[in-house]
């Protein structure tokens, strides 16, 4: 009988040896072919003049309710602009905002009081005379 148990307690020390190594899997590399010669070296597209723009635009959608408008212009690396917007609560508040090169610099107005309206309930009050809910079976 004690070599059975030797049998079977190697058999469980094998087991455990072999479990405890990890699995070794092999990914294998992509291959990618040098690329030929030939090519050009690449050209810098960048313009040798600073950037000059202006640009606005608005939007007064009476649907929707939507009313805001933005005005930008840059010389350099000057930038001016402001941005308009009807806020939720009936104010309008504007946005002007400057970048010499050396930060942006914004002040934001309101103009108008914001209105908070009392909103209806979400469904209905029930009907006072209605008849009561029926009792619960027991």
């Amino acid at each position: 009988m004690s070599i059975k148990i030797s049998v079977v307690v190697a058999c469980c020390l094998v087991g455990v040896i072999v479990a405890d190594q990890a699995p070794v899997y092999e990914v294998p590399q992509p291959q990618y072919d040098p690329l030929p010669r030939g090519y050009p070296a690449p050209e810098e597209t960048y313009p040798d003049a600073p950037p000059k723009y202006n640009y606005n635009y608005g939007v007064a959608d009476g649907y929707s309710g939507a009313n805001y408008g933005h005005a930008e212009s840059r010389d350099g690396y000057k930038t001016e602009g402001s941005y308009t917007v009807d806020l939720p609560d009936g104010r309008k508040q504007t946005v002007k905002y400057a970048d010499n090169g050396d930060g942006l610099v914004a002040e934001v107005t309101y103009e108008g009081e914001a209105q908070y309206p009392a909103h209806p309930p979400s469904y209905p009050a029930p009907d006072p005379y209605s008849p009561p809910a029926p009792a619960p079976y027991a």
